[in-house]
């Protein structure tokens, strides 16, 4: 078999009726291409391989995995990408279809992996932490609105799709679990620029208890601080506001 290795924030589902209710999630969306991310133990991939008429990879870091995994469906020889999700270029031409259990310990960078990649993804369909996915899918208004939550939004709609339980994976995680997808939006908010958005919202929730005026001061002239919209805090902007914020820059 295999061992489990903490390190790599590995927490293996085992809920057979979860792994179908994700593929049947995935198949909502029609697709011709599709990347796994941390096939494990395969429980979400053999499921996956019964798709027909599919280009379908996987990519795992853990070497004792990829062998694993190979001996156990021979027909992913040629198929996994043995190497860090993170540091991979895109795996196909053109549009595909992201799916997996995310590994929790990077999965915020697995999000900024979608963003660089946002013109060729499709869909992405994935298993957080709940209170991340939780965050992701935030509107303007709640608590756990934030960074990730508008910069995601800005160029994806987020549907929460199911929550699942610790007893669904081995080992149990402690804490539970959520699916999410994420659709490409048919129309991006108008900004100055991506790397202009990035940067007034990380500004803005890195204080985020305080108004936006004061968030933000070294980022606009004096004269344009004064509009009543920096009396607000972060949380109460909405994506498109901030998108319009950014034409207002220095």
């Amino acid at each position: 078999m295999y061992t489990l290795k903490k390190s790599l924030g590995q927490h293996f589902l085992k809920d057979e009726n979860i792994c179908r209710k994700i593929v049947a999630s995935l198949q909502q969306y029609p697709f011709k291409q599709l990347l796994e991310v941390g096939p494990g133990g395969g429980a979400l991939t053999k499921y996956l391989l019964e798709l027909k008429g599919i280009d379908f990879k996987t990519v795992e870091l853990d070497e004792e995995k990829v062998d694993y995994l190979i001996n156990t469906f021979p027909e992913l020889k040629g198929k996994i990408i043995h190497r860090n999700f993170l540091n991979i270029e895109k795996p196909f031409t053109g549009k595909f279809t992201v799916v997996g259990n995310f590994p929790y310990n990077i999965s915020t960078q697995i999000l900024f992996k979608m963003l660089d990649w946002k013109e060729d993804v499709e869909c992405m369909l994935g298993m957080f932490q709940k209170e991340v996915a939780q965050r992701i899918a935030a509107k303007e208004g709640s608590k756990v609105y934030g960074v990730i939550s508008v910069l995601v939004q800005a160029f994806f709609s987020v549907e929460y799709v199911f929550d699942v339980n610790p007893t669904c994976f081995q080992p149990p995680p402690k804490v539970k679990s959520g699916v999410i997808r994420l659709l490409p939006l048919a129309r991006i908010p108008e900004m100055k620029s991506e790397k202009d958005l990035f940067l007034l919202v990380k500004t803005a929730f890195n204080q985020r208890r305080k108004t936006l005026r004061n968030a933000v001061k070294d980022l606009f002239d004096a004269a344009i601080l004064k509009d009543e919209l920096f009396n607000k805090r972060a949380e109460q902007l909405t994506v498109k506001e901030f998108a319009e914020l950014t034409f207002k820059m220095n």
